[in-house]
């Protein structure tokens, strides 16, 4: 796994802004029912792991979308920000909100099982079902 190292990103309207240290290059789907019902379709993200540094933070929106997990999201032009484990603080960022310049891989896809058949990616990933999910990344 490469590491990008110090990225910065926005929402649309820029009111929150971020920068990251350092992160995964390996971007992931995940299909699950609430990511799709979140932002419309699957959820393309990268682990940002605790290295997150926001400004504009009064205009982040929180929603606890379960016991283990909260996601963000710009209160002023609505744009998802993030999904994050509260045990971990542990962030997965959109990779739209990246000025990024750097080679990501996509590399892995996750409730596999809840995937719509329609759409379907092309790349060779590694799939993980909803139960192998939660088993590899806990809930807390």
């Amino acid at each position: 796994m490469a590491e990008l190292e110090n990225i910065n990103g926005k929402c649309l309207c820029g009111k929150v802004q971020f920068s990251v240290d350092s992160a995964s290059n390996e971007m992931g789907a995940c299909h699950c029912d609430m990511c799709r019902k979140w932002g419309g379709g699957p959820f393309l993200s990268i682990d940002c792991k605790q290295n997150v540094t926001f400004s504009g933070e009064d205009f982040i929106g929180y929603y606890e979308s379960s016991e283990w997990a909260q996601r963000g999201f710009c209160s002023h032009c609505g744009t998802h920000l993030f999904y994050k484990f509260k045990h971990k603080n542990q962030y997965f960022m959109l990779v739209g909100l990246f000025d990024l310049d750097q080679e990501l891989v996509f590399d892995h896809q996750i409730f596999i099982d809840e995937k719509p058949s329609y759409y379907c990616f092309a790349d060779k990933t590694k799939n993980m079902t909803g139960e192998e999910t939660i088993k590899a990344f806990g809930e807390g």
